[in-house]
Parts: C-alpha cells; structure tokens; sequence
C-alpha cells in the first residue's frame, strides 16, 4: 500500500502540531520557572525590608537616643532646646536667606588650597 499525498500531509500536520504543541509547553515551563524564581526573589527582598524596618525601630527607640545624646553631648556640642529658639513661621520668613557657601565657610573654614583647576 502506497502512502497518498493526502496521508502524507496529514502526518505533516500532525507532526507539525505535536512539534508546536512541545515548544509551547517547553515554554510555559520555563516562564513557570522564571516567576517562581522571581516570587521568591521578591519574597526575600520583603524579609530583607522587614529585617530593616526591625532594625531601624531597634536603633531610634527614643531612650536608645538619649542615651547616645548624652554619651556625645561634649563630642557634638548639644545643648537642651531653649523656649526662645521656636519662632513663628512669619519670624522665620522674616530672616534674610544666606548663600549656602557663605554658611558653609563659616561653619568649616575656607579651603585656602590652591589647585591648578582654581583661578586666583
């Protein structure tokens, strides 16, 4: 019995759709995997986050920070707030604004290195 052309493109088809068939499953497997890989990267990035947070309430308890604002008290030069340090928002709009650099230098001290990069 000889194979007729319609039979021969019958299991060209069939082949064809099983090959599809394949290909698409091979494909959905992997994407299957790649979100679970991505599920359980999110999942330690969240416990990492919760880790940190636990961290961060740990480290600003305020008698932690009292604690450490007296042991530096000298070190940074802190001193208790005074009644007369908190103004009005119309009192502060009031006083005139300095150029960053200028409070920069007071604060620090002027660089007096001179580079080649630098006019005089």
């Amino acid at each position: 019995m000889l194979f007729r052309t319609r039979d021969i493109a019958m299991i060209a088809v069939m082949l064809s759709a099983a090959a599809f068939t394949y290909k698409t499953k091979h494909d959905a497997e992997a994407m299957r995997s790649r979100i679970y890989s991505l599920q359980s990267q999110i999942q330690a990035e969240k416990d990492a986050m919760d880790v940190l947070k636990a961290d961060w309430s740990l480290l600003t308890q305020p008698g932690r920070m009292q604690k450490l604002a007296e042991a530096h008290q000298e070190e940074l030069n802190l001193r208790l707030m005074e009644p007369q340090q908190i103004i009005s928002m119309q009192r502060l709009r009031e006083i005139p604004l300095r150029p960053i650099d200028d409070v920069v230098a007071e604060e620090i001290g002027k660089d007096l290195t001179i580079t080649g990069g630098v006019e005089r």
